[in-house]
């Protein structure tokens, strides 16, 4: 890799090389410090979302030895090569902070950035600043944190459900959309169903970035390249949803199941791929010099082999010796150094049996058991749903709590991202500081919304428990989550939603004054069941 002679001696022989040596020692150091790491994106690869990852680090790996041909074998000394020993160092803390955290997303997110600094010791800072495509190209086989995942599918499938009932209305089948579900009087379409087809946002997204590294063109057409896969996979899926659409009102629903599992293949893969094809041919009109596609992609992988083989000619530089000698020194020390929490255990009560009367507020009949599908994505360890009356008032207050022993692999769903989904339309949003009003020692933030669906409008307070603190912003409570996880090891959170409907006639003042007054009577005994030291 680095001052290395013009003729290599052949044979095994020329495997066993004092540079090799060491950067095996830093590669096996890196594989301790950083498994829980890579365990993290063993389970996340289980997921048809991130099936695709496994073929990441391969794709990555050709990408690098495709583009170390732009670099013939150089015998002088590699400068700046401590550059990546710091690059290291940051990814050594970054996976630090992740296994004291708790959140072994964290953990993976640090290995890229390690073999990043990697390259750097190897090739030195001029040479190494020109691998980072193949670098970079390794992030779509990470796991996206939660918040962002649930945020982007959410949006991703509303476009989806809208597009693919504008079709539908096109084609003139009689269909209702509200939220992601579609009703085609015959059929309903739930959310998870519509938008399966989504699961191939990702690995697409993989592919159009690799198309684009390849094409030979100005970068604006690069960029537009690496832009357009996700616009493509969404239309796809919604043609998806047209087409069943259509199937379900032509030739009723018994259709439905053989499409829907062949459709739901590699055929929307497949398709996305030729579109992006397509898209760059109509790209090459664009261009001064006329080209075929295929003159049009860098698609050479003659030599990759003789590339491989130049590991064999690196170099035991002062900067990979001390790399290997500081991955070995903290995946050794790590256990002995790190603190050791053992199995936290919360003591708390179950929520089932909250209060059933607070102050003048009362129990109205059982507690409310959500649908199995629903309890399963919302994924709680424990929840509680029950509605309060109150003598003398019209209406209800639904009370849910939704409690999380770790949320270091997933957690707490904000109400921003269900809701929509379930047809419900948030009209009003705003986050307030309730700590004056509470008369609260510490800052009390919550979430005020009115949503809609038809004619019936409901008020909502909600807010995130993360140890104690009252929490509006999704975003927050999982910076918070992370600090917790590193101070005390303890990663239970919880979310706290208040509903009231507005009625008919009714003003808003008069519907939030009931959520205040239950607000008032909710905070004395919830600590009991979501405590916060």
């Amino acid at each position: 890799m680095s001052d290395i002679s013009t003729e290599a001696p052949k044979g095994w022989t020329t495997w066993l090389v004092p540079g090799l040596f060491w950067l095996a020692i830093a590669i096996l150091g890196a594989a301790v410090f950083f498994a829980e790491g890579l365990d993290a994106l063993l389970v996340a690869w289980q997921l048809p979302e991130y099936s695709h990852g496994p073929l990441i680090p391969i794709l990555s790996g050709l990408l690098f030895l495709r583009q170390l041909k732009e670099f013939p074998i150089d015998q002088g000394a590699k400068r700046n090569r401590w550059i990546g020993v710091l690059v290291i160092l940051a990814a050594i803390g970054l996976g630090g902070l992740g296994r004291l955290a708790g959140i072994n997303d964290i953990v993976a997110y640090a290995t890229i950035l390690w073999v990043g600094g990697l390259l750097l010791v190897s090739f030195g800072w001029s040479t190494g600043k020109h691998f980072w495509p193949p670098v970079l190209h390794l992030v779509y086989m990470l796991p996206l944190p939660g918040v962002l995942y649930y945020k982007m599918s959410a949006w991703l499938q509303l476009i989806s459900s809208e597009l693919g009932v504008w079709f539908l209305k096109l084609l003139a089948v009689p269909v209702f959309l509200e939220g992601n579900i579609i009703d085609l009087g015959v059929l309903k379409l739930h959310v998870a169903e519509a938008c399966s087809g989504l699961r191939y946002l990702f690995p697409i997204l993989s592919f159009s970035y690799i198309f684009a590294v390849l094409y030979r063109g100005p970068m604006w057409h690069k960029a537009v390249l690496l832009l357009a896969a996700a616009p493509i996979t969404v239309l796809m899926n919604s043609v998806r949803i047209a087409v069943a659409g259509v199937l379900a009102d032509r030739f009723g629903i018994e259709w439905l199941d053989g499409f829907t599992h062949f459709f739901e293949g590699w055929v929307i893969f497949i398709t996305c791929i030729l579109l992006l094809f397509l898209l760059a041919r109509i790209m090459l009109f664009f261009q001064p010099e006329k080209m075929t596609i295929t003159e049009a992609l860098d698609l050479d992988t003659d030599g990759l082999g003789q590339q491989f083989a130049r590991l064999r000619l690196t170099q035991p530089s002062a900067a990979m010796i001390t790399t290997a000698f500081m991955m070995l020194a903290v995946a050794l020390s790590w256990p002995h150094l790190a603190p050791t929490r053992g199995e936290m255990t919360i003591e708390r009560e179950s929520l089932a049996s909250f209060p059933r009367r607070l102050g003048e507020w009362r129990q109205q009949g059982p507690a409310q058991r959500l649908d199995p599908g629903i309890a399963n994505v919302l994924g709680a360890d424990d929840y509680r749903s029950v509605h309060f009356t109150k003598p003398g008032t019209s209406s209800y207050v639904e009370f849910f709590v939704a409690w999380y022993a770790d949320q270091s692999q997933g957690g707490v769903h904000s109400p921003e991202i269900c809701l929509p989904g379930g047809g419900w339309e948030i009209a009003w949003l705003e986050r307030s500081d309730m700590t004056q009003v509470m008369n609260w020692d510490t800052p009390f933030d919550i979430n005020r919304a009115i949503i809609q669906k038809g004619e019936t409008r409901m008020m909502v307070y909600y807010w995130f428990e993360q140890k104690g603190r009252k929490i509006a912003w999704d975003f927050a409570a999982k910076y918070w989550l992370m600090v917790d996880g590193i101070t005390t090891g303890r990663t239970d959170g919880a979310l706290v939603r208040l509903t009231t409907p507005i009625e008919r006639g009714e003003t808003e003042a008069a519907a939030e004054a009931r959520l205040m007054e239950m607000l008032e009577e909710t905070v004395g005994p919830l600590p009991r069941f979501v405590p916060g030291i």
